[in-house]
C-alpha cells in the first residue's frame, strides 16, 4: 500500500475514532484523558530515542517516561478533585528543580549534566506539559464541541495543506528550510479548509459556538497557524537529529509525534484564545 493511501486511511478511521472519544465525556472524558496519557508517554518514548541517536544524553528513559506521564495524570486528577489548574504548572517547575537537585547529589562527573536536565526539561514540556491544555479544555463548557473544534480545526489545517500543497504548490515550495517540500500554497489552503470546516461545525452547534464569526476567525487562524509550527517544529527536531520520521506506529504518518505534533502547539494557543474570545 502507498503512503498516500496509508495516509488517507489513517485520516477516515482515525479522526472519527478520535471524535468518537472526545464525545465520550464519563468522568470529565476519562477515553480522553487515558488517551492523552499514553500519547504522552509514547511521544515521550520516541523524542528519547531520536535525541538518543544524536548521543545527546538525556536522564535514564524510565525517568523520562515517568516524569512525562505524571504531568496529564495529574492535571487529570485535578480536574476531578476540584483542584486549580494552575498547580499543574507548579508541578512542571517542581519537576525540573527535583531534576536540578538529583543531579547535584548524585552525578560523579558533571561533562553531561547541562544536556541531562537541558533535554529531559525539554521533553517534559514537549511531550507532556503542552497536552495538559488538552485536557484542559474537558472543564469548559460544552467540552465535547468545543474540543471537537480544536481538533477540526488542527486536524483539517493539516490535511488541506497536504491536499492543496499536492495539487497546487509544488512552485511555492521550498521558503522553509525546515521542511522544504511544504509550500506557501499549502499553508494558505489549510488555514482556510480549517476556517470553513470551523463554520460547518458552528452551523451545527450554534449555541457551543456562540462566538461571533469575526472571532471564529481569528481563533481558527491562531489554531491553524499554531498547528502548521507544531509541524515544522517537529521538522527541525527531526533533521537536527537526521532522522526522517519519529517512528512508524501510525500508517501513512510514521510515528506519534509525526501525528500529534501539531496538536502541542496548537492547545494552548486554542485554550488561551478560547479563554480570551468566548
Amino acid at each position: 500500500m502507498s503512503k498516500v493511501a496509508k495516509r488517507l486511511l489513517t485520516f477516515f478511521i482515525g479522526i472519527p475514532l478520535v471524535l468518537a472519544i472526545v464525545f465520550c465525556d464519563w468522568l470529565n472524558h476519562l477515553p480522553l484523558q487515558i488517551t492523552i496519557g499514553i500519547f504522552a508517554v509514547l511521544g515521550a518514548n520516541e523524542f528519547y530515542n531520536m535525541l538518543s541517536k544524536k548521543g545527546i544524553v538525556l536522564f535514564n528513559r524510565e525517568v523520562v517516561l515517568i516524569g512525562t506521564a505524571l504531568l496529564p495524570f495529574s492535571c487529570y486528577t485535578f480536574i476531578l478533585s476540584g483542584l486549580s489548574l494552575d498547580i499543574t504548572p507548579w508541578l512542571f517547575i517542581s519537576l525540573v528543580i527535583l531534576l536540578m537537585g538529583f543531579e547535584c547529589f548524585t552525578a560523579k562527573s558533571f561533562e553531561n549534566s547541562l544536556s541531562k536536565i537541558a533535554y529531559t526539561t525539554l521533553t517534559f514540556f514537549y511531550t507532556g506539559f503542552l497536552l495538559t491544555f488538552l485536557s484542559r479544555m474537558t472543564i469548559l463548557p460544552d467540552s465535547k464541541i468545543i474540543i471537537s473544534l480544536f481538533l477540526i480545526f488542527v486536524f483539517m489545517c493539516d490535511s488541506f495543506a497536504w491536499f492543496f500543497g499536492i495539487l497546487f504548490g509544488k512552485s511555492t515550495r521550498g521558503f522553509v528550510a525546515a521542511s522544504p517540500n511544504k509550500s506557501l500554497v499549502g499553508f494558505i489552503g489549510g488555514i482556510i479548509g480549517s476556517l470553513g470546516c470551523g463554520f460547518v461545525l458552528k452551523y451545527f452547534f450554534p449555541v457551543a459556538i456562540s462566538i461571533s464569526n469575526l472571532n471564529l476567525v481569528i481563533l481558527g487562524i491562531i489554531t491553524s497557524v499554531s498547528a502548521i509550527i507544531g509541524d515544522l517544529i517537529e521538522s527541525v527536531f527531526k533533521r537536527s537529529c537526521d532522522i526522517k520520521d519519529s517512528g512508524n506506529l501510525i500508517p501513512g504518518r510514521g510515528g506519534v509525534l509525526d501525528s500529534i505534533d501539531s496538536v502541542v502547539i496548537a492547545a494552548p494557543i486554542f485554550y488561551i484564545g478560547y479563554n480570551f474570545l468566548f
